[in-house]
């Protein structure tokens, strides 16, 4: 897909904007497990419209989920199908571990503060139970865990998982919940929720990455000690996270032979100033056209002691 991707994008781009989101450059000069970077105040989401997710290669939620937590960020499909099958307004999908949700399910969220509260699983659909609300209204009605289970015509352990916060329900369990406890026993979704746990198979696609780029060779080999990340599907190749977040570098590396440099220096630098991380190149001697980023000549990574060196010694 080129930059002139269909209506639906631009419009999720109008309303995180009306949102008060301040939403990156579209990443488009080469493939990418993104579409664009957004924040607003603390929440930092990436964001890839995927028409059908059942057509997503495993790769760009890999690298999605690593970049996310790389940057203290979420990551979310905005799709409107999987496998030709419509997806259901108002409830929340995962691909690969990566969230998903139709847009009007995301303008809901984003423009009016509507949380969806039910998620789609192997088998069915599913709420998330508010464990603390569940048990207190129990007790406020003097009901036991096994005449709570009785009524509901389920088993004890599975109500007991419910007030522990160990099971989620069934949409028909939780419509029973509401009509004995006479409360909403639902939790909605957070979406911008931080991704927090980096897929162990990365390591494997990085090694896969970085030997097949003798320049980002260079620079793992030197900051190997350092939280480094790098990328195959993204206008940037690296993501240094220094000092748990204290300081985040976002990298590129370029050859002689690259026809897109600027517009994917333009790019990094968007997406740079969304993250709030500091844009680096790494090149063989060509020069962007845009001066806003700090350029290095691959010969001078043997100055490199640490990832502060980066930004230090070159500015």
């Amino acid at each position: 897909m080129t930059c002139m991707k269909v209506e639906k994008e631009k419009s999720v781009e109008i309303v995180l904007k009306e949102a008060g989101f301040t939403v990156s450059q579209r990443c488009c000069s080469r493939p990418s497990c993104f579409d664009f970077a957004a924040r607003k105040n603390e929440t930092l989401v990436f964001i890839k419209i995927q028409p059908d997710i059942g057509n997503i290669s495993p790769t760009d939620p890999l690298e999605l989920t690593v970049m996310s937590e790389r940057v203290s960020a979420s990551s979310l499909l905005i799709s409107e199908k999987v496998r030709e099958k419509p997806l259901e307004d108002d409830t929340v999908y995962s691909r690969y571990n990566v969230l998903a949700v139709t847009k009007k399910t995301f303008e809901n969220i984003v423009l009016r503060k509507i949380y969806p509260l039910i998620q789609a699983g192997p088998g069915g659909y599913y709420v998330e139970i508010d464990a603390e609300a569940i048990k207190r209204r129990r007790q406020e009605l003097g009901l036991s865990i096994g005449e709570l289970a009785q009524m509901m015509g389920t088993s004890r352990r599975t109500v007991y998982g419910y007030e522990r916060g160990m099971a989620k329900a069934s949409v028909s369990a939780a419509y029973n919940l509401i009509c004995i406890l006479g409360i909403p026993v639902a939790k909605p979704m957070n979406l911008f929720k931080e991704s927090k746990n980096q897929p162990k198979r990365f390591l494997t696609t990085a090694k896969r990455a970085i030997t097949k780029n003798k320049l980002l060779q260079k620079i793992f080999r030197k900051l190997a000690h350092y939280n480094v990340a790098t990328f195959k599907k993204a206008p940037f190749d690296f993501i240094i996270d220094v000092q748990e977040g204290k300081m985040k570098i976002i990298g590129g590396v370029a050859n002689n032979k690259e026809r897109e440099l600027d517009r994917r220096v333009n790019e990094i630098l968007s997406v740079s100033r969304v993250v709030q991380a500091h844009p680096i190149l790494i090149t063989e001697g060509q020069k962007p056209l845009n001066k806003d980023i700090l350029c290095i000549h691959c010969e001078e990574l043997s100055k490199i002691r640490d990832p502060e060196d980066l930004i230090a010694n070159f500015k």
